[in-house]
Order: C-alpha cells, then sequence, then structure tokens
C-alpha cells in the first residue's frame, strides 16, 4: 500500500489545477486518471467542438493562453495540447490508465483503491468534474428500437450519422451546437427545447464572455444569490464558439429551417408528444437576457468599458405562438434521436455517505460534511465560473489552503500523541 498526503481523482482541468496548487504548496500527492491527461477531450467530444470560452480565458494557475488568437476558440485538440505543455511546467504525479474502485474511510485517512494497487491518504479530491455520465431520461426506452439514440460523447460528425431526420432533445449549448452542424449538413432537424438561457455571442462589439467577466457576474459568489441550488441547476448558455462568432439560438434554427417545439414529454413507439410550453420557455428566457442586457448597458454607460451605442433588444416568443405538439417520427422521417439532456455525476465508487437524493455529493465550496474529502469543478462551487476552465484555479487555491491548515492540524495532533508521558 502506497501513502501520499493527497489522492486527486480526475486528470481534466481541475485535477491538474488542483495539482499545482499543491505542488507549489509543496503538499505530496498523487492524480489518479483512468485515462490520459485529459481523456474526456481526446475520446468523448464530437469533431467540430471547440471551448465556449474566448482563449483569453483559458487560464490555470501560472499559466495560461499565449498565442495569437486571443478571440478565438480552442479546438479539444488545441485543448489538448494545452493542458499537456501545462503539465510540464511543474513536476505533476500524475498516474494514468488507473481507475478508481473504491474511496473507503480508515480512521482519519481513507483507503483509495484502484486499478493498479491500493493508496492510503488523508485527503481525497474529487476532481471528476460535472459532465461525468450523460443523462437519458427514462422516455428514452419507450422509443421504437428502430430508432438510433445517441448521447452528445458518443457523436463525433454528421456523416456518422443515417441519411435521415434527426431530433434533437435539448436546447443549452450542446443541443443548439449539434442542431445547427447536422441541419448545415442537409437532414431534416427537430430540437425539443424546454427551460433555456440565450445570449447573443456578441454585444456591443465585445463577446458575451468578456462582459460577463467586466461586469463581475462571473465571480459571483454562492453566497450572493438567492438561491445556490436553483443556480447551480440552471441550463448552460445557448452558445456556441465559432470562428465567425456568430450568435446560433433558437431563433437562427428557425429561419434555417430547423423545427422547433417545447419539451419532450411522452413517446410510444413512433410516436413522440410535445409540452405546450415553448412559447413560456421563450418568454422566460427573453426576460432573462432583457435584465442580463440591461445590466451589462449600465456597465457600458459607467464608461469604463470602453463602447458605445446600446443595440435594440428582439424577444423571440412572438415566432413560437404555434408550435408542433405531436410527431410520427416515420412521418418526418427521423431515424436518430440525440439526447442532448445535461449530465450527472457518479459516484459509484464513493463508498461514504456524501450524497443529497439526487446522487449529488453534499458540499460547500467544494468542502464535504466528511472532513478530508474535497470537491473541485463543480457548477457555481464556489463562484458562477467554478465549472468554467477560467474558474478552477481559484478554487484550488482555496483548497489548497484548507487541505494545508488541515495537515498542520493532523501533524501537530500527532506530535502531541507522541510527546505525552506515557502512564504507567
Amino acid at each position: 500500500m502506497r501513502r501520499t498526503d493527497v489522492v486527486i481523482v480526475g486528470g481534466g482541468q481541475a485535477g491538474l489545477a488542483m495539482s499545482r496548487c499543491l505542488s507549489a504548496a509543496r503538499i505530496e500527492h498523487v492524480v489518479l486518471e483512468r485515462g490520459r491527461v485529459a481523456e474526456r477531450w481526446r475520446s468523448q467530444r464530437w469533431d467540430s467542438l471547440r471551448l465556449l470560452t474566448p482563449n483569453w480565458m483559458t487560464r490555470l494557475p501560472g499559466f495560461q493562453y499565449q498565442g495569437p488568437d486571443p478571440d478565438g476558440f480552442m479546438t479539444a485538440d488545441e485543448l489538448v495540447a494545452f493542458l499537456e505543455l501545462f503539465t510540464s511546467t511543474f513536476p505533476a504525479p500524475i498516474e494514468t490508465d488507473t481507475s478508481v474502485v473504491a474511496i473507503e474511510g480508515a480512521g482519519h485517512g481513507f483507503v483509495v483503491t484502484t486499478t493498479r494497487g491500493v493508496w492510503h491518504t488523508g485527503n481525497v479530491v474529487l476532481a471528476t468534474g460535472y459532465s461525468d455520465q450523460p443523462f437519458v431520461p427514462a422516455i428514452a426506452s419507450r422509443l421504437d428500437s428502430s430508432i438510433l439514440q445517441l448521447v452528445p460523447s458518443a457523436y463525433r460528425n454528421p456523416a456518422a450519422l443515417p441519411r435521415s431526420g434527426v431530433l434533437v432533445v435539448g436546447a443549452s449549448a450542446t443541443g443548439i451546437q449539434l442542431a445547427d452542424e447536422i441541419h448545415a449538413s442537409g437532414r431534416p432537424v427537430v430540437i425539443s427545447s424546454g427551460q433555456h438561457l440565450r445570449v447573443p455571442r456578441m454585444y456591443r462589439g465585445r463577446d458575451i464572455m468578456w462582459w460577463l467577466d467586466r461586469a463581475g457576474i462571473l465571480d459571483a459568489t454562492t453566497e450572493s444569490v438567492f438561491d445556490v441550488d436553483t443556480s447551480r441547476h440552471m441550463p448552460s448558455f445557448q452558445l456556441v464558439g465559432r470562428p465567425d462568432r456568430a450568435t446560433v439560438d433558437l431563433e437562427r434554427l428557425r429561419r434555417a429551417g430547423v423545427v422547433v417545439v417545447g419539451r419532450l414529454i411522452a413517446a410510444d413507439g413512433h410516436r413522440l408528444h410535445f409540452d405546450d410550453d415553448l412559447i413560456k420557455t421563450t418568454v422566460a428566457a427573453d426576460l432573462k437576457l432583457a435584465g442580463l442586457l440591461s445590466r451589462l448597458d449600465d456597465v457600458a454607460d459607467d464608461g469604463r468599458a470602453g463602447v458605445n451605442g446600446r443595440e435594440p433588444f428582439e424577444p423571440l416568443w412572438p415566432a413560437f405562438v404555434t408550435a408542433l405538439s405531436d410527431l410520427d417520427v416515420r412521418t418526418a422521417g427521423i431515424e436518430t434521436v440525440i439526447w442532448a439532456t445535461g449530465y450527472r455525476r457518479s459516484y459509484s465508487w464513493l463508498k461514504i455517505p456524501l450524497l443529497d437524493a439526487r446522487g449529488e455529493l453534499l458540499h460547500q465550496g467544494g468542502v464535504t460534511p466528511r472532513a478530508g474529502v474535497y470537491a473541485i469543478g463543480l457548477p457555481f462551487q464556489r463562484t458562477r465560473k467554478s465549472a468554467f476552465i477560467d474558474g478552477v484555479g481559484n478554487d484550488a487555491r482555496v483548497l489548497t489552503e484548507h487541505i494545508a491548515i488541515r495537515l498542520r492540524h493532523t501533524d501537530s495532533a500527532h506530535d502531541s500523541k507522541h510527546d505525552s508521558p506515557v502512564a504507567v
């Protein structure tokens, strides 16, 4: 059995940021990665994927993008290369091709069993991220077996799909991107949209992420919002990182010929039924967007943003007053369904009771109720950008400080025990 002060589970951007901060603090640790560094970015992404955040936001502790296109958007391959270069800047103790089988409590520490041996440690950091397992709703089992069903991590490009229609379920960032790409390939596309958040890619001459950063919205903390649980479960923006910086939303898709429908609520073989909530969800998205743009206008008007001229706000909901509620996939020529319905975290290997009724990890700012167990890379962990590449660094620094204090206290307790007189 090997020993170390900290075991980090996951070798993506969150785990690597944590490793960098622990290394700087000279805290002994190991990073356990079931595949290669940044494995999900290598093998679980479609061919055309780009980051939703501009390159200047690709920042990790002591390291950031230095290329010629700060306003561009990295491809998945470029991000893998970025992360590999990052790991070369410090002595990252990474064990690849090592899957965690179980994490169990052992006194004041933990036993971490892997496919390549056992570790004993006083601290564990769960860095498996927020996009661990694609979520497929139970309704999928009621579709006819002749229909090809995919999750985004299994999709690669339109050419790999049947030459027929596609239903994309989900209209957040992933669903919007896939619907746009597949429709551009000449295939008929229907997109089913529930609750969603739309934002323009560019606003008043600047990228929307520049505005969110400048307005301090991305740095909003869990203490500053009315309901952090609601904030953590909000859908991602309808946002695409395209070289042309175009805005892709439901209205753009509708104008291109994509059929936009409400939330999928029932299926029976080849027949699908959609809720009549499309107007409601679109109005709600319009109201949120109007409020956001008003806030950004206030930032611009204070003279510090260096931009001028307000842009008119055009609500989208009138275009969706009438929407299809029933669909026979045979009549529509649909042979493929892609479930862009979000992700769930999976902690089947965590043998410590730290999950709520929904299977989500209990924590405050990445610190769980079990002393010595931490998490990083979760939605709104400490700030709105906690799950972004640009956000994991600050969270890693805070957790490193927490772990350092815990290690000092552990060492002090150990020294006191050995220095105490022996009873005779």
